[in-house]
């Protein structure tokens, strides 16, 4: 029996910062994953380190981590593939400029640099948008990075005893047990286990949320922001059905990457092509020369989504021992040296520079 401070169960990018952070201030740490490092819904994911406003918690905690992620970035292997490109929010009628203008005022009140973009200079910056489109607004620190390279070097570094290939069937006040009988002490349990978390605790509240990605071969220069539509805003958090909507991003691989679509409680992986046909038509909408780009890959996988998409970080109310570190939809990449951070000051038991009342699982357990 092997005995460690921490057992994180879960090894996407989430559980690999919890580990790097922890390892950081002096703990033993062991880490728990039933197939293989960002194998789940890091690997499925577009790799955006994005600024939301959509309430003041759920920007508090992108902002944070989009800070921490600019001080980190220096260390990063060239394979990361970290890139400052900015986010361009796109504007197509007068109620999403309205919205341009409304997101400004949000972002520059609480220190995010942020540029309106009128017709004429959207097109200067992404020449393949479509004529018409009305403007935009350019947030200008939002970055990119391909989050298998950078959740491996988090765990790599942290130094972190990992099992791999195991999966974990019970916890306990004692630690952890895993489908071999190998049983792992541990003196806290941190359930990092996105969409699988709900396994482990049947009390945690978290529904699948299926997405389709496609990217292309390499076209250099086609795109140079991540490109989002405003009306993502609105389709991103439709309860129920099925949506869509154009987000487009750059690799330094000089692919594009095209998204995105949403599907709530389908367990199939399949992709299901009439949606990939209408989330590639609403992309060529706003870059008809998209379609002339040939695709290379087409993917899906599931993000794990809360009830008021926010996730759940923190201890769990029940369970003295355990901690969760779930549920965050689709921002895991983002938010995941800001949910080390704070997970941390929760375990060590000191302050955060942000409030972490709004992610307690107390709120839905």
């Amino acid at each position: 029996m092997q005995t460690f401070d921490i057992a994180i169960i879960g090894a996407g990018i989430i559980g690999a910062a919890c580990a790097n952070r922890l390892a950081s201030e002096g703990l033993s740490v062991a880490i728990i994953e039933s197939h293989e490092v960002a194998g789940g819904t890091t690997a499925a994911g577009m790799g955006h380190i994005v600024v939301m406003d959509d309430n003041e918690a759920e920007f508090a905690l992108t902002n944070y981590s989009q800070k921490l992620w600019n001080g980190f970035a220096e260390k990063l292997p060239k394979s990361a593939e970290y890139e400052n490109c900015g986010t361009i929010w796109v504007a197509a009628d007068d109620e999403e400029i309205q919205e341009v203008f409304r997101k400004k005022d949000f972002y520059e009140k609480r220190g995010v640099e942020t540029e309106v973009l009128d017709e004429k200079s959207l097109r200067e910056a992404e020449p393949n948008l479509r004529e018409g489109l009305l403007g935009g607004l350019l947030v200008k620190n939002d970055s990119v990075v391909y989050q298998p390279f950078a959740t491996n070097f988090l765990l790599e570094s942290s130094n972190a005893k990992v099992f791999l290939g195991k999966k974990a069937v019970e916890i306990s006040e004692k630690g952890v047990r895993l489908e071999d009988s190998t049983f792992i002490e541990s003196n806290k349990i941190i359930i990092a286990a996105g969409i699988w978390s709900s396994e482990l605790l049947q009390d945690i509240k978290i529904r699948k949320k299926k997405g389709h990605l496609v990217i292309t071969e390499r076209y250099p220069n086609f795109v140079k922001h991540q490109l989002v539509e405003l009306g993502y805003l609105k389709s991103a958090h439709a309860s129920e059905s099925d949506s869509v909507a154009f987000n487009v991003q750059p690799r330094a691989t000089e692919q594009v990457l095209i998204g995105s679509s949403r599907q709530f409680d389908v367990d199939d992986k399949a992709i299901d092509y009439n949606l990939l046909r209408q989330m590639t038509n609403r992309a060529f909408e706003y870059m008809p020369s998209l379609k002339n780009l040939s695709a290379v890959r087409v993917w899906t996988g599931f993000r794990p989504a809360t009830p008021d998409n926010l996730p759940y970080i923190g201890q769990h109310p029940k369970r003295e021992n355990v901690y969760l570190a779930c549920g965050h939809e689709g921002l895991g990449i983002t938010t995941s040296l800001g949910t080390a951070e704070i997970l941390t000051d929760e375990i060590i038991g000191r302050e955060s520079k942000i409030d972490r009342k709004p992610y307690s699982p107390k709120r839905m357990i």
